[in-house]
């Protein structure tokens, strides 16, 4: 199966555009130029490739075609410095979870920037979820809590992130004045990130609870331990996130339970040296981050 290179291209710039006229604008071509290098995938590879939904999402066999698409991208640039072309600053998407973002992985992207020119497309996503991403071509590396490698991918381990629940004052007195009983786990008010997000009922189940307590949803990582600090719920922090508070007596510590999760960082398997520039900073950030143990 022969696919030219600007048909790949052409591919993942629609799947990134969501729609062919975004994706003509932003290549310099004309959108039947588009329409005609997706038909002419799709009948060299015998398979639809793209839904067209707006926006337009590419199918199982557009996936693994976009995935090709970028990973040849990563091998260009890296053919063209070791050549000592100009390349291009290179465009890097990475999938990471909200808390990892905001306690530990920011000076990952500072210290790769100062050593290369590059750009960072950054897609927050829960642990349980940001694999997915890797698989669908999406990203080229993740912070995940799947140890299991995406197919075509390498997977190690960064360490865990240790959470501790954590309640303002009066919160706590007047929710947990018996400590945790299973009536208080379930009558107090938790905050959770997102939908998806198990941490506090799971610390709740282990102490006895059996039906969910009301919660409100803050998906922002700051906000929700703003959330927790003023007592709107309470909920599972992070170091970094409450030991001033403990330390005024503003905050109280729940219980000395914790909720560990652990973190994998995978990658494509390429032998790319801009992938491997890129995976030893995140390991770097992640050693010596008091957020990650």
């Amino acid at each position: 199966m022969d696919l030219p290179l600007d048909h790949l291209r052409t591919l993942a710039a629609v799947v990134d555009a969501g729609t062919l006229e975004r994706a003509a604008a932003a290549l310099g071509v004309t959108p039947s130029a588009v329409s005609q290098r997706i038909r002419a995938i799709e009948q060299r590879v015998g398979r639809i490739v793209l839904q067209r939904t707006k926006p337009v999402r590419a199918t199982e066999a557009g996936e693994a075609l976009v995935r090709l698409a970028r990973q040849l991208a990563v091998l260009e640039h890296d053919a063209r410095t070791a050549l000592g072309d100009a390349a291009p600053a290179p465009r890097i998407p990475l999938a990471v979870n909200a808390d990892s973002l905001i306690t530990w992985f920011m000076p990952a992207l500072i210290a790769v920037t100062e050593r290369l020119p590059a750009t960072f497309e950054l897609h927050r996503e829960d642990q349980e979820r940001t694999a997915q991403l890797l698989q669908d071509g999406t990203v080229m590396a993740a912070v995940t809590a799947q140890r299991e490698p995406v197919a075509g991918c390498l997977s190690t381990p960064l360490g865990r992130m240790r959470y501790v629940p954590i309640a303002q004052r009066e919160f706590a007195a007047r929710w947990f004045p018996d400590g945790l009983t299973r009536a208080a786990l379930e009558g107090a008010p938790i905050v959770d990130f997102d939908a998806n997000d198990s941490l506090q009922s799971r610390f709740a189940r282990r102490h006895g609870a059996r039906a969910a307590a009301p919660r409100h949803i803050i998906s922002a990582s700051a906000e929700f331990a703003q959330a927790v600090q003023m007592g709107l719920g309470w909920g599972m922090l992070l170091p970094g996130q409450f030991e001033r508070g403990v330390a005024d007596g503003s905050l109280v510590v729940l219980a000395e339970d914790t909720v560990e999760v652990p973190l994998w960082w995978q990658r494509w398997n390429l032998a790319s040296p801009l992938l491997d520039l890129v995976s030893d900073a995140v390991a770097d950030a992640a050693r010596t981050s008091g957020a990650i143990a």
